[in-house]
């Protein structure tokens, strides 16, 4: 992606995914031109029962993980505070190991188009 020279817009948005079942999801799926900016992701187990957790990215090429097997306690939660960009068509991934987990995504969106 070129570094912008024109206007653009900066929106606030936020993704979720209620009761990811065992699953790596796709929670946010990059677009040309765009620069997001992760500013918190949350995960809450809804059953009961501990799992663990993964966050990863996908940048065109290769899976780079940012967290793996973490510990989610039942009935507890997870947050992730540390910021990280992805660019252009890169992707946000989430996994569980178990059932009924939400998670949100708070984020920046530049939109260069």
């Amino acid at each position: 992606m070129a570094i912008p020279s024109g206007s653009g817009t900066e929106v606030l948005k936020r993704a979720t995914i209620h009761n990811n079942n065992n699953a790596t999801t796709e929670i946010l799926s990059g677009v040309a031109n765009h620069i997001y900016t992760i500013l918190c992701i949350t995960a809450a187990d809804q059953t009961g029962s501990s799992q663990t957790i993964n966050i990863r990215m996908n940048d065109g090429s290769n899976e780079i993980y940012l967290l793996t097997n973490t510990p989610l306690p039942a009935n507890g939660s997870f947050v992730w505070n540390d910021k990280f960009v992805l660019t252009g068509d890169d992707d946000l991934d989430v996994y569980n190991n178990g059932a009924q987990c939400d998670w949100m995504v708070s984020y920046i969106d530049q939109d260069w188009t």
